[in-house]
């Protein structure tokens, strides 16, 4: 994995084997990171701009479907991230805001974007076309601060499941604790690290 940051409007240049392709990982900046326009390959490696910061790696390694992430954040209106999708799924893969993320209400997706509304803030997996999502569970925090309820959107197809207890009060699902597809909420203060999938 070869990390490239670019500062301001100049273009960044990092070598990397692009034999096989680059696919963008995980995007680190608030400025957008679109192909063709904030970032690129050559036969050298990636070059990045007008302030792109990302991970980038081979689009697979070792037979495996690599994460691709992007953060799209809404402050109150919508807003659109430009990604060139081509049919390949979306997920919601960590809500980053106190205001939920719920799919066809305050987030979703579009040809080549995926769309926030209403406060929601997020970091958002794009999988593959025909692999789809990296398989395996996923890890969330998701902790009740102040006794409160508390609600962490992520995507869950399968289920959830308590891997470690971070709170002195016990965390007991359907109680403290539940999940639907939407995401795990979280009361009386439980703190916790899930499994989801």
């Amino acid at each position: 994995m070869v990390r490239c940051e670019a500062d301001g409007m100049h273009r960044v240049h990092c070598p990397m084997d692009t034999s096989a392709g680059v696919h963008l990982v995980r995007q680190l900046s608030d400025s957008s990171c679109i192909r063709n326009t904030d970032w690129g390959v050559d036969l050298a490696g990636v070059w990045v701009a007008r302030g792109c910061r990302a991970e980038f790696a081979a689009p697979l390694q070792g037979g495996r479907v690599v994460r691709s992430v992007v953060r799209c954040e809404s402050r109150g209106t919508p807003e659109s991230c430009a990604v060139a999708l081509r049919g390949a799924p979306v997920r919601l893969l960590r809500q980053t805001s106190a205001l939920p993320c719920r799919l066809g209400e305050s987030w979703g997706f579009g040809r080549n974007e995926v769309w926030v509304s209403r406060g929601c803030k997020g970091e958002f997996e794009v999988g593959d076309r025909e692999a789809g999502f990296p398989p395996g569970e996923r890890l969330l925090v998701c902790e009740s601060k102040g006794n409160r309820k508390r609600f962490c959107g992520t995507t869950i197809e399968h289920g959830a499941r308590l891997l470690r207890q971070l709170s002195g009060k016990v965390c007991e699902e359907g109680r403290s604790w539940g999940w639907d597809q939407e995401g795990i909420w979280v009361d009386d203060g439980c703190r916790a690290q899930f499994a989801v999938e």
